[in-house]
């Protein structure tokens, strides 16, 4: 018989396996960047977001903060090490006032982060009294990021069109979601299951507007007039991924 810790590292193992390949999403967008050796439109903002994100998350998942989540802690080391990469590129490219822009984002995350550590460590004793803080310090964040995609999904409905929101992306963000859910309620874990469950949702209502618009959106306006906006819907992606596990 399979036991619940077995069935939930089994759901976790397939959850890095999809967040990993979130992560991944904004390769095509950074070896645009090194080929034509610009950052264009783009922007940092995104990835700075996400390095925090993940920064709190791999601490929640520490074993003195809340114990037997590993596998919170392995794919959002591989995320932050994957989001400075992208930070690294874009500041090479960027001109003088995107790599301030970087720097000054960086450090901010730096100084906050440390602030949130140090309080839940020193101030606050037992797991259980550390976990709540810095659980509800990531749903706060992600909450905040789940704002990206509204824009994209109020952006379909206006123009009845799907070229800003990628059908692969929205599945694999929707398939995230659940995973991470399932986790979550394994071994129940509010803190996880209120930004999974969000992501989930998010990833559905994403795949209904796919469905409802795709018949009307014009197969001839496949140009890269939407790579911006795109890059918002990669942001709230790599914050997604971040969050569920």
């Amino acid at each position: 018989m399979v036991t619940a810790d077995a069935a939930r590292n089994v759901v976790g193992i397939i959850g890095n396996v999809i967040s990993f390949g979130l992560f991944l999403s904004p390769v095509p967008t950074f070896y645009r960047i090194i080929k034509k050796k610009t950052v264009e439109e783009f922007k940092p903002d995104p990835y700075i977001a996400t390095v925090l994100n993940c920064l709190f998350w791999c601490l929640y998942g520490m074993p003195f903060v809340h114990p037997d989540s590993l596998l919170v802690v392995t794919i959002n080391g591989v995320g932050l090490v994957l989001e400075l990469a992208y930070l690294a590129v874009f500041f090479i490219y960027a001109q003088s006032k995107g790599r301030k822009k970087v720097a000054f984002g960086l450090g901010f995350d730096v100084v906050f982060f440390v602030a949130i550590a140090a309080i839940s460590l020193t101030a606050l004793h037992g797991t259980k009294k550390r976990s709540l803080m810095v659980g509800i310090v990531c749903d706060i964040f992600n909450i905040i990021m789940y704002g990206s995609p509204l824009t994209i999904m109020a952006k379909v409905i206006k123009t009845k069109s799907v070229k800003y929101m990628p059908f692969y992306l929205s599945l694999t963000n929707f398939l995230n979601g659940c995973c991470w859910t399932a986790y979550a309620l394994i071994k129940f874990d509010i803190y996880m299951l209120v930004s999974n469950g969000l992501g989930a949702v998010s990833g559905a209502i994403q795949l209904i507007l796919y469905a409802a618009y795709f018949k009307s959106t014009p197969k001839d306006d496949d140009d890269l007039a939407g790579k911006p906006t795109t890059e918002v819907q990669l942001s709230n992606t790599n914050a997604a991924a971040a969050a569920r596990v």
